[in-house]
């Protein structure tokens, strides 16, 4: 990613105001150029914006590209969910999926998101699939314990039995 890009808008019409102001005054369009870290062509270029539209030709320009589906906040709410069981939401299970997560914003805010991109943008959100632990319906916590304290240390002490050697 350039300079370029991780500098705010605001940011880039300050300069752009500034080295205006700078040439104005008196400093070469060379010597605003080194002295703001940019090209002597973006000053060059600058300078005829501003005599063509004067400060409206300096003015901070919107971001280009698609603008975003859900805000900020609408984004805090989704990654909140998962803290509660998918159950919580009226999903039978209490596993989530892109598609559940699709359909709960679709729902909420009539927002579409195809299931595959909502696994990419949880991603970058470093909310990672988890599946919870299966565990059987006629699981016996108590009799599991019991035979660890008891059957098993008779069962891993035992002589292991020699096996038949065949000839």
């Amino acid at each position: 990613m350039s300079t370029q890009a991780r500098i705010s808008a605001a940011e880039l019409e300050r300069r752009r105001r500034l080295a205006v102001e700078r040439v104005r005054s008196g400093y070469s369009q060379q010597e605003t150029a080194k002295f703001l870290g940019v090209s002597k062509s973006s000053v060059s270029q600058w300078m005829k914006a501003h005599r063509k539209r004067g400060d409206a030709g300096l003015a901070a320009k919107p971001r280009p590209g698609r603008p975003r589906k859900l805000t900020k906040r609408q984004e805090r709410t989704v990654l909140g969910w998962f803290a509660k069981p998918a159950t919580k939401f009226g999903f039978a299970t209490e596993l989530w999926t892109a598609g559940r997560i699709a359909k709960l914003i679709r729902r909420t805010w009539d927002v579409k998101f195809h299931p595959r991109y909502l696994c990419a943008w949880l991603a970058k959100r470093r909310v990672t699939p988890q599946k919870p632990r299966r565990q059987p319906r006629e699981r016996d916590d108590e009799a599991i314990g019991r035979w660890l304290h008891h059957d098993w240390p008779l069962i891993q002490n035992a002589p292991f039995p020699s096996a038949p050697i065949w000839y």
